[in-house]
């Protein structure tokens, strides 16, 4: 009788372990535990640490509540000024309802996926080139509004989406470069120019200085006569004051101009025609070798 006792309580202990081990579960901290009894939704959620199922009657799904980062594939589409770019992006999302991304949809990071592969061509064809090179973060914050509405409905909420990079075409690369390029040289020649004419007024001033203190100019002879020397090199340098200059201007005796020429002698008047008062012509008569006069 205490035998069969013993057996008996022996049994008991086993079955009680065998259900204990069946029914045990342990939920991570990250983790959330949905449990499905006979393919019905449980209302409780079950919390990290340690829980327990019925056996063969209820099934614990465990969710994930980290944040996903999911790369989104590159998308090529043509934005609002006709240009053909390739753009990807990154999302960020995690689960905030674990029944509800259990049971909303099937899959929910593939939905997430397409959806955003969407959005992000929506976005390529609502922006201008420019706005993809300069303007990410308010493409950025209408990304993340066209994913969040839709996905709030899952369970699931979208932190960030940032777009990584836009490849654009060789021949669209090297227009932006000549681009940038002319308007470097433009920027270039407005400060060259706005340096000469600052340079222009400075030596309008000094010039300005110099004539009223002559000996100023004598010192900036000096100063660069010396700046020359200090080289070493076999220019010889013979600095001529200005002054001297002027004198031998003023010295100079002008050359006398030349003389106006003459004007032209005014053509002779023509003279009056003169009448014929000889009449008629008359042939004289023929004569002889010897002066006679022919028969």
């Amino acid at each position: 009788m205490i035998e069969e006792l013993l057996m008996a309580a022996a049994a008991t202990g086993v079955a009680a372990v065998a259900y204990v081990g069946a029914a045990a579960r342990v939920v991570k901290q990250y983790e959330r535990g949905v449990v499905f009894r006979f393919g019905r939704l449980r209302g409780e959620v079950r919390r990290p640490g340690f829980t327990m199922i019925v056996p063969a009657v209820d099934r614990l799904h465990k969710v994930n509540m980290q944040i996903v980062t999911m790369p989104v594939p590159a998308q090529e589409g043509i934005t609002r000024d006709n240009v053909t770019v390739r753009v990807d992006a990154v999302v960020y999302f995690r689960v905030v309802d674990a029944a509800e991304a259990l049971v909303r949809v099937e899959d929910y990071k593939f939905a997430v996926s397409q959806m955003a592969q969407t959005s992000l061509r929506s976005i390529i064809g609502k922006s201008d080139l420019d706005d993809l090179l300069s303007n990410r973060e308010k493409l950025n914050q209408g990304l993340e509004l066209m994913l969040d509405s839709p996905a709030i409905g899952w369970g699931v909420q979208i932190d960030r989406v940032e777009i990584k990079d836009v490849s654009l075409p060789e021949t669209m690369k090297r227009s932006m470069a000549r681009q940038a390029e002319a308007d470097r040289e433009r920027r270039a020649r407005l400060i060259n120019a706005d340096a000469e004419l600052q340079a222009s007024k400075k030596l309008t001033e000094a010039a300005h200085q110099m004539a009223d203190a002559p000996a100023a100019l004598q010192l900036r002879l000096l100063q660069t006569v010396m700046a020359v020397a200090a080289e070493k090199n076999s220019t010889l340098v013979l600095p001529i004051p200005v002054e001297l200059l002027r004198f031998l201007e003023r010295a100079t005796p002008e050359p006398p101009r030349p003389a106006a020429p003459a004007p032209p002698p005014p053509p002779p008047e023509p003279l009056p025609p003169v009448e014929d008062l000889t009449g008629p012509s008359v042939d004289p008569a023929p004569r002889d070798r010897h002066g006679g006069m022919a028969a």
